[in-house]
């Protein structure tokens, strides 16, 4: 835990008692401060005071003794409309920031000099941070991983000048740190995303270049220019700080780009490294080229050598739920990418792999399966599940072979067994949804763990059996 002394004998409200909220108000406690927390659900509620956090009915408060609201991310700020929180704190002219903000303040009030790497974007910046990690951590540096990814930004351990932080933001956290000061900030794209937070792409894409507003002239700047708002966001920088262009789509002057699966680095016109990215099963995928060479040049500014970053890249393990092999006998392949929540998600998994054998479904997305259909020569055959199994049935028929299963572990057997028969060259079962989990399952993380649990019985079975799975 990082202690907040800033508010030391200052009284301070805390909505939200998520994992980012419980962390703030133990910090703030910690550093003297007293809290006063609440969040609409009791359950929250209930939990939070098991932690010894005091409860104080906000709605009923006096907003006058506050000297600040620390909002959880996930409370509206601005749009649809200010939760009725930060309503009461406008009104008193109480400050609305958020627990990111808390960690800044911090760091200035100890003048630490502990390296702090942002990173944000629409898609990948999970990955990405990571990636950014392991490759500082795999070299032998001190790194510690937090914010929107994993452990709360205050759950973190206190601050020591040889520590690089790597936070990863959301754009909601973004827009509650007006103290951001960082050593190097990212943005890897920015597309339509969260909207009914933000009110307009344009100002969704103002928060997040606001990434950059933290960075002095001793920092560095990466940004991924392979969409257009971003690539307006990176001509627009000022500097004086490096800024270094990632493409996986275009060569580059100055910056880090990937052709068919080879990473290249150019300064000024001069290619200074060249690695191979192609054969790293945690890094398939256009995507993943963006997230590796975005995370190589910010680990290039952290001063680490490419052969060094070559050999973490090669050990990097991935993460969970996000093209991630599951180990089992046999010459199939079982992959697990329950985050692809909607179609453009799974277009990037299918892009991977031939001879699928694709599980597909849940709760369908506005736009179901439209713009797969580039992908159907690819698939051997898809097994349907959840709630949209009956609207893709329908949606697939005539054009590829479909099979209705209804449930995960029905799918995963069926699949097995077909392309165990049909003798594929490179057989993948695939589970990349292209639909939410919420019709059988509490979140993806929890489907993407019942079908490794099917792969599991899948092997045990087998085993008794004798036969390969």
């Amino acid at each position: 835990m990082i202690p907040i002394r800033v508010f030391d004998g200052q009284r301070v409200a805390v909505f939200g008692l998520g994992a980012s909220g419980v962390a703030a108000a133990l910090a703030l406690s910690a550093g003297g401060a007293e809290v006063a927390a609440w969040d609409d659900g009791a359950q929250a509620r209930k939990a939070a005071e098991s932690r010894g956090i005091t409860l104080v009915d906000l709605a009923q408060a006096d907003w006058s003794a506050f000297t600040a609201l620390v909002l959880a991310p996930g409370v509206p700020l601005t749009h649809p409309e200010p939760h009725w929180s930060v309503k009461r704190a406008q009104e008193a002219g109480v400050a609305v920031i958020g627990d990111t903000e808390l960690f800044f303040l911090e760091h200035a009030t100890l003048g630490s000099n502990a390296r702090i790497i942002g990173i944000t974007g629409t898609n990948g910046k999970s990955t990405t941070s990571a990636l950014v990690d392991h490759l500082l951590a795999f070299s032998g540096h001190k790194s510690l991983l937090g914010g929107n990814i994993g452990t709360a930004i205050l759950d973190l351990d206190p601050f020591v000048d040889d520590m690089t932080y790597v936070i990863e933001f959301s754009s909601y956290q973004l827009d509650l740190t007006p103290s951001l000061a960082l050593s190097g900030a990212m943005l890897l794209n920015v597309t339509p995303d969260h909207l009914d937070r933000h009110g307009s792409f344009e100002n969704y894409a103002r928060i997040k270049s606001g990434i950059f507003n933290g960075l002095d002239g001793a920092g560095w700047a990466v940004v991924g220019v392979d969409d257009e708002p971003s690539r307006e966001i990176a001509d627009g920088l000022p500097g004086p700080y490096d800024i270094m262009r990632i493409s996986t789509k275009t060569a580059l002057e100055h910056g880090v780009f990937v052709r068919d699966g080879e990473l290249v680095e150019m300064r000024a016109g001069r290619e200074t490294s060249r690695l191979r990215l192609d054969g790293i099963a945690s890094l398939r995928g256009e995507h993943n080229w963006q997230n590796a060479a975005a995370a190589f040049a910010t680990a290039r500014a952290c001063g680490l050598s490419p052969e060094e970053i070559a050999a973490g890249l090669s050990a990097f393990p991935g993460l969970a739920h996000r093209l991630e092999p599951i180990a089992a006998p046999g010459n199939i392949e079982f992959i697990n990418d329950s985050k692809a929540t909607n179609a453009q998600a799974a277009a990037k998994a299918l892009a991977c792999f031939d001879d699928i054998y694709w599980i597909v479904g849940g709760r369908a997305k506005a736009d179901g399966l439209t713009g797969l259909e580039q992908f159907f020569p690819k698939i051997r055959c898809a097994y349907l599940i959840g709630e949209a199994a009956d609207e893709f049935a329908g949606e697939l028929e005539g054009k590829l072979r479909a099979k209705t299963t209804r449930t995960l572990a029905k799918a995963v057997t069926a699949a097995a067994a077909d392309a165990a028969a049909e003798n594929a060259p490179r057989p993948v079962v695939l589970l990349s949804p292209a639909c939410a989990s919420f019709d059988q399952f509490a979140n993806f993380a929890e489907r993407g763990d019942a079908f490794r649990a099917a792969i599991a019985a899948l092997a045990q079975a087998a085993g008794k059996s004798g036969e390969g799975a």
